[in-house]
């Protein structure tokens, strides 16, 4: 295989600006264009600056930027690697914990706040509940290989499970050990711009685009289950649906 030096756009150029930035452009411009491909090892870190010519702390400092920007993965023990975007299938009721087990990334979740009250006038109508009724009302950041993926909400009606402890690293499995997974969900989806609050949560720049998506899971005796909000980075997602002319 050529050395990278040689498969992205020479760092000499007329662009100017620190050696680092012309790292990370050119980069970001071979990721852009799929000259590195999704997955794909970047060599060990002392071999990479050798070949582009630099320290090793510069390449780290452009390195370290594509890994904010979610477009590289650093995976312990493993390297550096290309992320993969990835794709959320409409038609099948999952959660983040198993879309993301099934590509094999690494999950886990940063609780923001897990209360346990009584249901507001919104949720109530949201989720089909007579006033004063106990909820659990869960609030996370959920990550993929150490990557800040997505910001989750939800709410849960208080006969879900017992105990808001209960609810570990995947809220869908919580549910099922209770015996109260949704079999059926409406989703509402949105393009968004992320607030500073929500970029800094991330790790993302302010401004950036992302989809949000409210979803109102049943059982199957209809009544609602949950009700999750998520805001997803829209440069890691796309979201898939299969389309049929048929009735």
């Amino acid at each position: 295989m050529p050395l990278l030096a040689e498969r992205i756009k020479p760092l000499d150029g007329s662009g100017g600006g620190p050696l680092y930035r012309r790292i990370e452009d050119a980069l970001r411009e071979a990721l852009r264009d799929q000259v590195l491909k999704p997955n794909e090892a970047l060599p060990p870190e002392r071999d990479l600056a050798a070949d582009l010519s630099v320290s090793r702390i510069t390449l780290r400092k452009a390195l370290d930027a594509l890994v904010d920007e979610g477009l590289l993965v650093r995976r312990h023990g493993a390297g550096t690697f290309v992320a993969s975007r990835v794709e959320k299938q409409f038609a099948k009721l999952s959660s983040f914990s198993e879309d993301m087990a099934a590509r094999g990334r690494i999950v886990r979740s940063e609780w923001l706040s897990r209360t346990e009250g009584a249901v507001t006038p919104d949720e109530a109508l949201t989720l089909g509940l007579s006033p004063g009724a106990a909820v659990f009302r869960f609030n996370r950041i959920r990550y993929a290989d150490d990557v800040a993926m997505a910001l989750e909400h939800a709410t849960i009606p208080g006969f879900g499970f017992e105990d808001i402890e209960t609810v570990g690293s995947s809220l869908y499995a919580a549910l099922e050990a209770a015996g109260n997974r949704p079999v059926r969900a409406l989703q509402r989806l949105r393009a968004v711009l992320f607030n500073a609050e929500q970029a800094k949560l991330l790790g993302i720049e302010a401004g950036a685009p992302g989809l949000y998506i409210e979803r109102r899971g049943f059982l199957s005796d209809g009544r609602v289950i949950e009700a999750t909000q998520s805001w997803y980075r829209g440069d890691a997602y796309d979201f898939v649906a299969e389309l049929d002319t048929r009735g």
